[in-house]
This record gives C-alpha cells, structure tokens and sequence, in this order.
C-alpha cells in the first residue's frame, strides 16, 4: 500500500461518519486477502475516513462499518504510515470484498469524551506552567475516552495545594467556555507565533495549531471539543514520579469526572 502511494483522506475533524470505497483488505498480520467473512477479523484500508488514528498520545477511534447486506465493528484505528491508515475490525454479519462501497461511523459518545480529554490535557498543561513555571515540559501523555495521563519534567513531587491550584485553573477555563480554535499554518510561523510543539511529535512544513485563546497554543493533530465548557468538569486522580525529573498526572474530565 505503501508503495503504490494510496492513502486515505482523513476526513473526522469535520463530521464522524462518510462513505467509502474499500481500497484493500488485510488479514491480521497484514496479508493481502480479497474478502472478510462473518466472524472473522481483519484490517480494512480505504479512500476516505472520518475515524481518528492513534497518535500524539489520544487513542484511535472506534465505530461501526456498513454494507449492502452487511456490517461490522471497527475495534480499534492505527496510523501505519504516512496516510495510511488502517481500521481493524470484524465482521457481524455479510460479507466484505475489495472494491466494495461502505458508510463508516464513529462512536460519536466514545470520541466526544476522548475529545474532553485532549482539550482537558492542554488546559491542564497551561495550568502547570502557570503554577510549577515555564520550565514544564511535556515527556508523553495519552488520551483516551476515560482518562489521560500527562508526564511532566519537573524537580520534585507537587504539595497537595499545588494539585489543588492546578485544578481550580483547569476548572475555571473551563467555565470561562473559551472558543477552541484550529489552523493549518507553516510550522516556522507557528512556532514563532509562541506554540507549543510537544514531546515525540513529528511535523511537517504545515501544522495544526489548536488554541484555545487565551490560555494556550499547541502544535497538535488530535481532536478537541469546539469550547472548554464542553470540558464539565475536570479531577486530577494521582501525581506520582515515574522517572529522574519526570512526574506524572492521571485525570478525568466530564461524565468519569463527575
């Protein structure tokens, strides 16, 4: 797939379902194969999709794919390379070929909460550079659709009153219901525009930039809530050490939060 420079047009900050031609199916351990049956699972690749890829920490989408006379459960979403993107799932009842057209929709709950999470983890980021100082910086995160877990450089454990200060920040932009903007920008223009570009992350000539005005500006190709408030509510559950000079925070956000 690679090789023959197809990729599929990632097409789900706009809407969580979309139509699709089936480019190629693959078995398990990336076999070529011409159909996938009831009951069997496989990696299906195709022109356009609306489902997210694992990547920059937030877990990949998961949903549902239909057919004429048929359907399947999409289990999990991965970015293989460059715009290819796969989608392993099995198959409920029909049969599925090469060629074949196919709808694809989004669990739109599961990505809803996954998306309070990421804009939580940027919000949580200002937070700690506003409270711990600039020294911050992000070693690793992920973001999935019932917690996110952010790793932080810093000097030593946070005091009870420190957590308790970063969680009222976090609280506050929350019901301030600040706009969450994103832009397609030159990736030297963002930067000198004071965005963050984050730990792990690599980027290209363009980048995304998603502010959140005016708290915080990142480098980041995940998805967000349209405003804070969408948040509800936010609760750091542990900060711990996990590494010489890095530290750790678990949280939850909207409905696990409350």
């Amino acid at each position: 797939i690679i090789d023959s420079g197809r990729q599929s047009d990632f097409i789900g900050y706009d809407t969580l379902n979309g139509s699709a031609r089936v480019v190629e199916l693959l078995g398990l351990d990336g076999e070529q194969i011409e159909s996938l049956t009831t009951g069997v699972r496989g990696k299906l690749f195709v022109d356009a999709t609306p489902f997210y890829a694992e990547a920059g920490g937030q877990v990949g989408d998961v949903g549902t794919v239909s057919w004429e006379n048929g359907s399947g459960t999409v289990l999990t979403t991965a970015l293989e390379a460059d715009g290819i993107i796969l989608h392993e799932i099995e198959v409920k009842e029909g049969t599925l070929t090469n060629g074949q057209s196919v709808k694809m929709e989004v669990a739109e709950a599961v990505r809803r909460d996954t998306a309070a999470n990421h804009t939580a983890t940027h919000l949580l980021h200002a937070a700690l550079r506003k409270t711990l100082g600039d020294h911050i910086k992000q070693a690793g995160s992920l973001v999935s659709q019932d917690r996110l877990r952010f790793d932080f450089t810093h000097f030593s454990a946070l005091t009870v009153e420190e957590i308790r200060t970063i969680e009222i920040s976090v609280n506050e932009q929350i019901r301030e219901n600040y706009g969450v903007a994103t832009k397609i920008v030159d990736r030297d223009e963002a930067l000198q525009d004071g965005a963050t570009a984050l730990f792990g992350e690599k980027y290209g000539d363009s980048v995304r930039v998603v502010s959140i005005d005016p708290v915080s500006k990142e480098l980041c190709g995940g998805t967000h809530v349209a405003a804070t408030g969408n948040i509800g509510f936010f609760k750091i559950l542990s900060e711990s050490g996990i590494a010489a000079g890095v530290r750790r925070i678990e949280a939850v956000s909207g409905r696990q939060a409350v």
